[in-house]
Parts: structure tokens; sequence; C-alpha cells
């Protein structure tokens, strides 16, 4: 893991205090109802008593013996949750958000701190996988305090080796890798011409997908600039462009639409936003569909 920067270790002491604060109730309620296990999981086959639901007869057990037996479910409560993130270049760029400093790069990482820590309160298994133009990290699904904090600061303290984009890469990796159905939430500005959104509903097929859109103001304001000269920050190349053609291609509610129909449930968080508010409104829109 990449060392830590003095702004980067004073960013996950207040991460520490305003995640412990702002979390516990949201993710007391909100995000146990709507990150949750399976359901109901078989435990055992007992003999039928009066009362029993008859649609819960095993018929197999009731054939060999001759004698009424019954399923036995018990909740399944505990789930795993991957998430997902983006380290390429392009989220090292932004206006600053509200705090003057605040970048996508740091706002993906208080989500995905947000989050990690969310888990581990949940008791839930927690892993991560960051991803550039190829995979970058991995750290497989733990439970424990510890395992929690190693994931927000690599989140924080990633030093990618790739520079570009590839979020279709990333989707199918992990759709290789987990195979149980899980909670997956992907964290990414989804700047990628890339086939991802058919990746993504591959992988929403089989697990319970949440994607955070994370974009700066700065991005919507282009349309008005006429011609821009801009530096792509996962190559360096300059080039002089239509500040409308950026914008148009950079406009958030179209990358929401492409997450909604690959059948993610998505939240858009600017560089300016609270982001744990936003993710508390999240998940209680995802509780009341449930």
């Amino acid at each position: 893991m990449s060392l830590l920067t003095p702004e980067e270790l004073r960013e996950l002491r207040r991460l520490h205090i305003h995640v412990g604060r702002r979390t516990d109730a949201l993710f007391s309620g909100d995000y146990r109802s709507a990150v949750r296990g399976r359901g109901m999981e078989f435990e055992e086959v007992r003999a039928y008593v009066p009362g029993d639901d008859v649609r819960h007869l095993d018929w197999n057990v009731t054939a060999r013996t001759g004698e009424p037996f019954v399923k036995i479910f018990r909740e399944e409560r505990q789930v795993t949750v991957y998430l997902l993130v983006d380290v390429s270049g392009s989220t090292h760029t932004g206006s600053g958000g509200r705090d003057g400093r605040t970048d996508r790069r740091l706002q993906i990482a208080r989500v995905a701190g947000g989050l990690a820590y969310a888990a581990n309160q949940n008791r839930d298994h927690v892993g991560l996988v960051t991803f550039s133009d190829q995979i970058e990290q991995v750290i497989q699904p733990r439970r424990s305090r510890g395992h929690g904090w190693a994931i927000i600061r690599e989140v924080y303290g990633a030093q990618p080796k790739g520079v570009g984009t590839d979020v279709a890469q990333a989707l199918r990796f992990l759709h290789n890798l987990q195979r149980r159905r899980c909670v997956v939430v992907v964290i990414s500005d989804f700047l990628d011409d890339g086939p991802w959104a058919s990746a993504l509903g591959t992988l929403a097929h089989r697990h319970q997908v949440h994607a955070v859109l994370v974009d700066d103001p700065m991005e919507q304001a282009l349309g008005t600039l006429g011609l821009v000269e801009v530096e792509d920050a996962e190559t360096g190349a300059t080039r002089l462009m239509d500040g409308g053609h950026l914008a148009a291609r950079w406009e958030v509610e179209h990358r929401l639409k492409q997450l909604r129909r690959a059948g993610a449930s998505p939240v858009h968080i600017s560089t300016k936003d609270d982001a744990f508010q936003l993710l508390h409104q999240h998940f209680q829109r995802h509780v009341r569909k449930r």
C-alpha cells in the first residue's frame, strides 16, 4: 500500500470522527434495510407439529419416512459487500468542491470509506477492488474492524499504475471473481466510452448493484465556454475542443439513465455535495422501493 501524505492522514482522522457521527444512525437503519441478506436460508428438517405452515412440508423426507416433516428456515442477515472503486487519472480533477480542496478522487474515497465503515458496523464481509485501465488492487472480503480500516486507507492512499479508465473490464473482473450473490457498490465518474453499460447489466443480473456517480460542477459549465484547451488527466495530451461537445458527453443525466437501464440503483454525488447526506437519501429511497 502506498504511503499517505500528511493531508490524507488528517483526512482519515476527520473521516473517523465524521463518519462515526454521520453514519451510525444512518446505517443502523437505512443501510441495514437496503443492504441485507438474500432472505431466508434453509437450516434443518424436523417433524411436523400442528400449526406449522403446510407450504414448508418437505415432500421427499415425508415420502421416505411416511411421517410429515417440514423445512425450517432462518433469516440470512449478513452479506458480502464489494466496493468497486475507480482510481483512474480522470478522478484527479475538480474545482475544489465545498471546501476548496475536494476533487473527485477525494469524494470517491469519502464514499468508499463511509460504506466500508457501514459494512463493518453491520458486521458484513466487505471487500475492495480498485481499478484504472487495469485492476489495481484486490482485497478479499473479511469482517473485522482492522480490515475495514485497511480498506479505507487503501482507497485514500491509492497510487494507480494505470492512467486510463476501463470500467467494463473492472465489472467483468468482479463478475468472474464473485460467483455467489452479493452487494456491489461501483464508485466512479463513469467517464468512459467503453461498453461498461453492457458489463454492468450482466453484473446486476446476478448481484444487487448500487452505482455512485461522482462528478464536478465544472464539467457542466463547459457548455458556456465555447472553444477551450483541455488537458486529458489520463494521458497528459492537450487539444482544443468545443466546450458544448464536452458538456454533452459528460452530461450527468445521460450517465444516470445508462446506469438505471443496466439494472443498477444509481446515486449522483458532486464534489460540492455532502456525500453522507446523499448516501442517506439514496438508501432511504431504496428501502421504500423494496
